[in-house]
């Protein structure tokens, strides 16, 4: 026990030793505080722009879902359903006669309509998701094969040829009168659904140049991209011609033109302050405003007016020997309540944590916060623009 004891006490650090391990814990402590833990993400070309033409283009077609069980179309109610599945089977030689088309009921079939997003730079053969929607009183759409189907792009040219199984994201059942639902059964998707049948020119490797289009309407950020740009490739690479567009001189060759848009996406650009604004949702009572916003003092008194109407039926019934009649009146009682308002003074505020704390001393609802806002801004004391979505 002694001679472990001894071993132990050895393998122990000396005092010196432990005074510099101490120091070098504390140094480095020191230096953790004072390194930024986490920089600030400045903003590169790529999110703040794009180059105008490439772009992706929107497909959309009319198809059939088969394969429902019984939760199909009415076809006595959606005389396009019995009408789309008619042109389909005369197209694969099949002809019915005109009598019994009337007469079909096929609630297996459901008539959709199918979208798709065609990206750019998109070749013959790639696959694309496609979202398909009932157009018809379909229960439900899960377990339904969608059949071959044309995608047309707006100049009415076929684009994609989209088929395959639907991924419906719900599950319902129904028995008695009664109904279970869990999510929406109407629409769904197909991952890889569509394959791509034709190309769309883009005019990335059209002309001397490029042009960039911002995301936002900001000639300080156009400003900015295009100082960027003359830095990284030179002066005169780069021309901003009005708050969105950007004029760019760039290589002829496809693959440096690749190449140089690679290394021009990727370019940092310096913060700037975002101009102030207030998003107002008057269907939600959602307020967002950023960090730019600034409030001046001001005062002010807000109170609550309610109006409540309370309807009460009575019978009114004559006497037994009268020759009146038993009828129902109504007994209206309205009541007109004012909470009294205080004057409550608000104090200028330069950060937005200091005008959420301004705003929430009020203690009014986000629908009375809408025209407190407006009020302060028509006051001239809310230092923002405000819009209305």
């Amino acid at each position: 026990m002694h001679a472990f004891k001894t071993r132990l006490l050895s393998t122990l650090p000396s005092k010196p030793a432990l005074r510099w391990l101490n120091w070098l814990l504390a140094a480095s402590c020191l230096l953790g505080s004072l390194w930024p833990l986490d920089p600030a993400h400045a903003a590169r070309i790529k999110e703040v722009a794009a180059v105008e033409g490439v772009r992706s283009n929107q497909l959309t077609g009319f198809g059939l879902v088969v394969g429902l069980d019984g939760t199909g179309d009415q076809t006595t109610q959606m005389p396009y359903t019995s009408q789309g599945m008619t042109n389909y089977l005369q197209q694969l030689g099949i002809t019915l006669p005109s009598a019994s088309v009337s007469q079909l009921q096929m609630k297996n079939v459901a008539a959709v309509i199918v979208t798709a997003q065609l990206p750019a730079f998109a070749r013959p053969g790639q696959a694309i998701d496609v979202s398909v929607s009932s157009v018809g009183n379909s229960k439900s759409l899960k377990g339904g094969m969608l059949i071959s189907t044309p995608l047309k792009g707006a100049d009415g040219e076929i684009y994609a040829i989209a088929q395959g199984s639907l991924v419906i994201a719900g599950a319902g059942a129904s028995a008695g009168g009664s109904k279970v639902q869990v999510n929406h059964l109407s629409s769904g998707r197909i991952p890889g659904g569509a394959q791509v049948e034709r190309t769309v020119l883009t005019p990335l490797q059209e002309g001397n140049g490029i042009t960039l289009g911002l995301q936002a309407s900001d000639f300080q950020t156009a400003h900015k991209v295009a100082q960027a740009i003359n830095t990284r490739f030179g002066a005169g690479a780069a021309q901003a011609i009005d708050g969105r567009t950007i004029r760019v001189n760039a290589p002829t060759e496809p693959d440096a033109r690749v190449s140089f848009m690679a290394e021009l996406e990727e370019l940092s650009l310096e913060s700037s302050v975002p101009s102030a604004r207030v998003v107002i949702n008057s269907r939600t009572g959602s307020i967002v405003m950023n960090q730019a916003v600034t409030l001046k003092a001001c005062a002010i008194a807000h109170g609550n007016l309610s109006i409540s109407i309370t309807n009460t039926p009575s019978v009114s019934q004559p006497n037994a020997l009268a020759q009146g009649q038993t009828a129902v009146t109504n007994k209206a009682d309205i009541q007109i309540r004012q909470e009294p308002g205080m004057l409550i003074e608000l104090p200028q505020a330069a950060q937005l944590s200091d005008v959420v704390r301004a705003l929430n001393s009020l203690g009014a609802t986000p629908q009375d916060l809408l025209a407190i806002l407006q009020a302060i801004k028509a006051a001239g004391a809310l230092d923002a623009e405000l819009e209305v979505i």
